[in-house]
């Protein structure tokens, strides 16, 4: 009888120890999956060829980052990359940027990416613009830094100064393009880029060609500006309008240009110059004012600054739009011929009722 009760006892006991063993080899293997899910099962996912940018601004703390993932829809599971966030100390360590999400991604993967600091960059592309409130306000809807901060600093005196530039001309220095920026750079970074830009766009060659015409470059860009405004349409003419007024500075006349008086007015929806508006007080006022106005009246493109620089060699100095409304213009090098141009033209603005 005591062998059979030490034998179920020894019985009963095998059975604890293979039971618990069996149940802490269960929950170990839980243990490890759970971790390993945490870690490496996906956690974003996008429909395919999907993307998607993460921008995190600077000075963002985790929470941040986290709200922002959520935000965008991206995270699965919250929980589980906050807690491999903070094994990998990215809590600690964030860094702003704009980030590409192309495809699915595990914890790990997402961390690695964030933690690494390695942003997608940017093109950043400006054309067209008026002024350099306009410039600010487009630069800043494609990087972090906002407009009142741009404009703060290209105006800023000792920015100015260091430069030899003002307020009235400040835009020359920048070249309208294509260019490839942090979306976090900053305004310091960005200006600091389009002055070696500008170094850079002001090679020899352009400089021989300037030093030609007696034209500095903030004075090439200026008069580029205006052969922009003057000929929108019709690229080929350019040369010969940066020509027309080369001439006109020259002999030391007036510069007697449409689009620096629409300029001067600040109401760019005029599409007839009456000659009430040639009266305005404004140093923009080419009908009044002898020589280039004091800055541009647009940030002029390359095209038409290489159009200044490489202008045309005549003897004209009159011209009008042409009466066909092609975009072309007609030239004169007397002001009887350029009187009859104009009255043809005036003659096709009355007939399609074109009055301002």
């Amino acid at each position: 009888m005591k062998r059979r009760r030490k034998f179920k006892k020894k019985s009963s006991f095998r059975k604890f120890v293979t039971a618990f063993i069996f149940l802490a080899i269960l929950g170990c293997g839980g243990m490890v999956y759970e971790l390993y899910s945490r870690v490496y099962q996906l956690n974003i996912v996008l429909p395919d060829n999907a993307e998607k940018y993460i921008y995190i601004p600077s000075n963002s703390e985790f929470p941040d980052v986290v709200n922002i993932l959520l935000e965008n829809g991206l995270l699965i599971n919250a929980n589980s990359f906050e807690w491999l966030a903070k094994q990998k100390k990215y809590d600690t360590n964030i860094k702003a940027g704009r980030y590409r999400i192309n495809r699915a991604l595990n914890n790990n993967d997402l961390v690695n990416l964030l933690r690494s600091g390695k942003q997608t960059p940017i093109k950043v592309t400006f054309n067209n613009l008026r002024n350099k409130e306009q410039l600010a306000g487009k630069i800043a809807s494609q990087i972090e830094a906002d407009s009142l901060s741009i404009l703060k600093h290209i105006t800023d005196t000792t920015f100015l100064n260091k430069l030899k530039l003002n307020t009235d001309n400040v835009a020359c220095l920048f070249i309208p393009n294509t260019y490839e920026f942090y979306w976090n750079t900053s305004v310091e970074g960005f200006v600091n880029r389009m002055v070696k830009e500008y170094s850079d766009f002001w090679n020899l060659s352009r400089k021989k060609k300037a030093a030609k015409i007696k034209l500095n470059y903030y004075q090439v860009a200026v008069l580029a500006s205006i052969v922009e405004k003057e000929q929108s349409i019709k690229r080929d003419e350019r040369p010969d309008i940066a020509g027309l007024y080369l001439n006109r500075l020259k002999k030391r006349m007036k510069l007697e240009s449409d689009p620096t008086l629409i300029f001067a007015l600040d109401d760019f929806t005029i599409k007839r110059v009456l000659n009430k508006d040639k009266k305005v007080e404004s140093p923009f006022n080419t009908y009044k004012n002898k020589g280039l106005p004091p800055g541009p009246i647009c940030i002029p493109s390359i095209n038409a600054i290489d159009a200044v620089l490489n202008a045309s060699e005549h003897n004209y100095i009159f011209m009008c739009a042409k009466e066909d409304f092609t975009g072309y213009h007609n030239f004169a090098k007397t002001y009887a011929k350029h009187l009859v141009n104009a009255r043809k033209y005036q003659k096709a603005l009355n007939k399609r009722k074109i009055m301002r």
